[in-house]
């Protein structure tokens, strides 16, 4: 049913060290999304035994919904899986704006994942201290090696991150120009976008010691952040999404029509020279 990551993953025109699936429609976007999850999902298992996936806001959660239906519900080994998630706003945990509540609304409460394998941000906290006791879990999971220590650092290493691409350039909750975007200690930080939100987030430390990274890009609202992540040419601090960089990993980008659409297309003359840049 599903295909190779190559198949699904194409270099294009984009500077030859990036990867990207471009897709025309919801839809395709999010069965590329769910083949290329479910072939890594199959490799952690194979590997390790077990499946650490990483989830965030955005529209990630609707997109996952595609892999409670045929064929892939009965393709994937659930008992192997362990969901944690990238950003948490410090909300109540039925709130709309809450990420777990929305990824159960959408994937988890439609699949059969295993509930102790499902690790949400608690709830009822201040950002400090929903950050000190994520960080605390998510050290009893690297002492219970559900999740590998990496490599080259002591970081976690999750086997996939899916991220969202906002429209100020960002990923997860590491917003232009904040002060968590220099975070090297901690692997939990809270963050205020402003006054009326705060945030928890893994840092960048931790999503770069990841296996897989992948961003998504959808819609007009990301085109421009999109292109200037690719390309490269804005500050590095104005776009985070440019500091994601898994040093020992893959990092792959899946983009919908309205993201690319400031791109000329493969023939144009232009994307002779994005190439090569």
């Amino acid at each position: 049913m599903h295909h190779n990551i190559e198949e699904k993953v194409m270099k294009t025109f984009l500077p030859p060290h990036l990867m990207t699936s471009f897709a025309l429609a919801f839809d395709e976007l999010s069965s590329n999304l769910a083949d290329y999850v479910l072939q890594v999902a199959e490799s952690a298992v194979k590997e390790r035994g077990s499946f650490s996936l990483v989830l965030s806001g955005g529209d990630i959660p609707i997109r996952l919904g595609k892999l409670s239906k045929a064929p892939y519900v009965r393709l994937v080994e659930w008992s192997k899986w362990h969901v944690f998630w990238a950003e948490e706003n410090v909300v109540p945990k039925r709130h709309p704006d809450s990420y777990y509540w929305q990824a159960k609304q959408w994937f988890i409460s439609k699949v059969p994942l295993l509930p102790a394998h499902v690790n949400p941000v608690s709830p009822g906290l201040s950002a400090e201290s929903a950050a000190n006791s994520y960080e605390f879990a998510i050290r009893q999971q690297l002492k219970s090696r559900t999740v590998q220590v990496s490599r080259s650092t002591d970081c976690p290493r999750f086997d996939l991150f899916l991220l969202s691409l906002g429209s100020g350039g960002h990923v997860a909750s590491l917003y232009p120009n904040q002060p968590v975007l220099e975070e090297e200690s901690q692997w939990v930080a809270c963050v205020s976008k402003d006054e009326s939100c705060e945030s928890v987030t893994l840092t960048l430390p931790v999503i770069n010691a990841a296996a897989n990274v992948t961003i998504v890009a959808s819609g007009l609202d990301t085109a421009r952040p999109f292109m200037d992540t690719m390309v490269g040419r804005k500050p590095i601090r104005s776009h985070p999404a440019q500091m994601v960089l898994p040093r020992d990993g893959n990092l792959v980008w899946f983009a919908d029509a309205s993201a690319a659409s400031l791109f000329p297309r493969a023939n144009e003359p232009y994307a002779t020279s994005a190439t090569d840049s």
